[in-house]
């Protein structure tokens, strides 16, 4: 049978019930009427997954501006999802904990590939702990970075663990590095239907998916060409170097290019070196300056304290912030990301 949204898989479950399109309905109105806050979108989506309309309205994460709604292809998400599959070699049956918010498509498409792949889905609170009091093994996840940090002592429990939304940092790799369970960190956005390519945590490449080519515009940008999730060529703001036609390697967003003195400076890649060396969250931006015409700002989470100097040395002449700023609180999407502003 040919996947449709309007097919459920024989094995598909849900917290351990066998569901078709009629009882994932009558779920979806409990869910509305009488769920918990987490569970009412879950039945919003289930009704416009099995609803006619041939695409689905989805919230893009706002990370770079104002968050936008677009609409997708539901027959985009299911290739998407069997890309998914494909990669990661999910099969019916497959155990996988779904402890993403569903308004956004992560959270969608872990529905999905559940509806798509026959999945045996445990749907969770999607809380910074989610694998807490739970003993059970599962064999696929996805996770944001703050999911993954908080489950540190549990992760040995999923065989294969999907981390994006936000960059994954190197101390985080650091620790994940020694659990033995396969954990890939993935590249993509709302508008490529979440992830179109994923690197083992540790390697330096990301690998595209089944049936995504890639380029780069003039300003060293990632062009996708995806033909079954978007009818359109994806043009992103990541800057990338691409190394063969399967893999590239992410450089910093175009958005956040600083050119200090006529040297193009990337925030992410300073921010890389000093993850390590400041206790509290922080980003790398510039302010306008009258003789370099951009100067590096360093701004920090939190009430004013001395940084001693001696955190910059592993920086480059042109790398070193020539001011530090300090802001009680920063705003994030809800993914996590940090947005940038003063």
């Amino acid at each position: 049978m040919i996947p449709t949204h309007q097919n459920v898989h024989n094995r598909f479950k849900l917290n351990g019930f066998s569901m078709d399109k009629d009882d994932l309905c009558r779920v979806a109105y409990v869910f509305i009427k009488e769920g918990e806050p987490f569970e009412q979108p879950v039945g919003d989506f289930i009704l416009d997954w099995f609803s006619n309309n041939p695409y689905l309205e989805m919230k893009t994460s706002g990370t770079t501006g104002e968050p936008k709604i677009i609409k997708i292809s539901k027959k985009a998400m299911i290739n998407s999802a069997l890309a998914t599959g494909d990669y990661f070699g999910l099969k019916p049956g497959d155990k996988a904990l779904h402890c993403l918010p569903v308004e956004y498509v992560a959270g969608k498409m872990m529905l999905i590939r559940g509806f798509i792949l026959g999945l045996e889905l445990d749907f969770v609170a999607p809380n910074s702990n989610p694998l807490h009091r739970n003993t059970k093994k599962y064999d696929f996840a996805a996770m944001v970075p703050m999911q993954a940090q908080h489950s540190l002592n549990h992760l040995h429990q999923i065989k294969k663990i999907i981390i994006g939304g936000a960059k994954v940092n190197q101390p985080l790799i650091n620790d994940l590095m020694p659990i033995k369970s396969e954990i890939y960190e993935t590249y993509g956005m709302t508008e490529t239907i979440t992830h179109i390519a994923a690197k083992r945590i540790g390697e330096k490449n990301f690998q595209i998916l089944p049936n995504v080519m890639i380029s780069t515009d003039d300003r060293s940008c990632l062009v996708l060409h995806a033909p079954k999730i978007s009818d359109e060529v994806i043009t992103t703001n990541d800057i990338v170097e691409i190394v063969d036609s399967e893999h590239f390697n992410w450089i910093g967003r175009y958005d956040n290019v600083i050119n200090s003195g006529g040297i193009k400076l990337f925030p992410e890649q300073i921010e890389e070196k000093l993850i390590s060396k400041i206790n509290q969250r922080f980003y790398i931006t510039a302010k306008d300056d009258q003789e370099l015409g951009q100067k590096i700002v360093l701004v920090v989470e939190g009430e004013p304290f001395e940084i001693n100097e001696d955190i910059f040395s592993a920086l480059g002449k042109y790398e070193k912030p020539k001011e530090i700023i300090f802001k009680p609180e920063f705003k994030t999407t809800a993914t996590g990301k940090i947005i940038r502003e003063f």
